[in-house]
């Protein structure tokens, strides 16, 4: 009688195999999260640099910011107290990377400027550290 061969693998093969798998997933994994947090930031940034334009040219046609009751609908949105609105300034308000709409506050409480314009970063809520912290305006000066 002839023996057959098995040209499977056995299972400490593939123990072996699922062991390395995950040690490079745990080295590899916080890199690439730590490359997403960034890219949440700098569309952070992108994001405030348009919308303070668009602030900038409104300024240019009315002669003053939005005030708080207008926020930045005034931007897409003909006001009715607007002096002389020449928009939309965007075609469309951008959310933030956690889909949260962008904050503006009139006058400005925390950047010196005459507004601030602002995300409340991951948890959607003001304040907060790391990721969870508040972006804005005051960080791009």
């Amino acid at each position: 009688m002839t023996k057959s061969s098995s040209k499977g693998f056995t299972l400490v093969e593939v123990m072996v195999v699922l062991i390395i798998i995950t040690l490079m997933g745990a080295i590899v994994a916080p890199a690439i999260f730590n490359r997403l947090d960034q890219a949440r930031e700098k569309k952070v940034e992108a994001d405030l640099r348009v919308i303070e334009s668009a602030l900038k040219l409104y300024r240019l046609d009315n002669f003053s910011w939005p005030n708080q009751t207008q926020g930045l609908e005034a931007l897409v949105r003909d006001p009715s107290s607007a002096r002389s609105w020449r928009g939309p300034y965007l075609d469309a308000l951008p959310l933030d990377p956690w889909e949260n709409p962008y904050q503006y506050q009139i006058p400005s409480v925390r950047g010196g400027g005459d507004y601030d314009l602002f995300s409340f970063g991951a948890d959607g809520v003001q304040g907060g550290e790391g990721q969870a912290a508040d972006l804005g305006n005051w960080d791009l000066r």
